[in-house]
């Protein structure tokens, strides 16, 4: 029993891990883009392009909606451009667009971004405002789902280590049957006799669920290493602060009260239909 109890434990450490790490995750990309967008100028002539870009940045800079605005640097679009496009890439292969990093100081909603492109009309023709939360909507939608099911995987493992208490439970009932018969006739009620199997399964599940938080949170901090080697800004964001380990650490406490409790009214439902 302390190795069933040891393993669903580390199991939900690391499932719960996952889930807090993604909600971070959610939360800090969707506060990071709330009032990000990106001003994109597509045009073949370089110095068209550029004269578009400055304008773009002077309208922009006097608008009471925006924060800031900066001018991205060529070589920073070439490196932005270099996964899909390769190293070396150029006006001379395919025009390279100028971007400008927009912060507002409200959400960029569609309101906002259509006022700022009729502002761009006439002096920036070939601008396009992007909302960054836009970009990454079907990935934040994604890592949304798999935080609902790492939530469902917490409850799929509760609920598996109480049937294996019930199961441990009632197979120690039957086993001691006998005893239990002349433990009624001596005197004993059905409380006394519950409390000695939850007496059992409490140092059972003791004894399970530190080896399991051991094994889960070793676990957790060997994941977190391997991809904060990634050095990701994306992936940074999902960091577990002090309030999640200390929930991680309650874990095995909410598995010893479900075995205790488990042990409990299975040993009394047993008892009831004995007598």
């Amino acid at each position: 029993m302390p190795w069933v109890i040891a393993i669903m434990v580390a199991l939900t450490v690391v499932a719960a891990a996952g889930g807090l790490a993604l909600s971070n995750l959610v939360a800090r990309a969707s506060g990071d883009l709330a009032g990000s967008a990106t001003v994109q100028i597509v045009d073949p002539v370089p110095e068209t392009r550029a004269a578009q870009a400055r304008a773009a940045q002077r309208i922009l800079s006097r608008d009471p909606m925006v924060e800031a605005v900066e001018i991205l640097p060529e070589s920073e679009v070439e490196a932005l451009l270099e996964p899909w496009l390769g190293t070396g890439a150029s006006d001379e292969a395919l025009p390279i667009p100028a971007l400008l990093d927009l912060r507002l100081r409200a959400d960029a909603d569609d309101a906002a971004l259509a006022r700022l492109a009729d502002a761009l009309a006439e002096a920036a023709p070939d601008a396009r405002i992007d909302a960054q939360s836009d970009w990454l909507a079907p990935v934040l939608s994604a890592l949304s789902t798999l935080r609902w099911m790492a939530l469902a995987l917490i409850a799929l493992l509760a609920f598996t280590g109480a049937a294996a208490v019930w199961l441990a439970a009632r197979n120690a009932f039957g086993t001691n049957r006998d005893t239990i018969e002349i433990v009624h006739l001596l005197g004993g009620n059905d409380g006394q006799i519950a409390r000695i199997f939850q007496r059992s399964i409490l140092f059972d599940a003791l004894i399970g669920g530190g080896i399991g938080l051991g094994l889960g949170l070793g676990a957790v901090a060997l994941l977190g290493a391997q991809f904060a080697a990634l050095d990701s800004a994306l992936v940074t964001g999902g960091g577990l602060t002090v309030g999640d380990w200390l929930m991680l650490a309650l874990v095995p406490l909410f598995a010893i009260a479900i075995a205790v409790y488990t042990a409990r009214m299975t040993v009394l439902s047993s008892l009831r239909k004995m007598l």
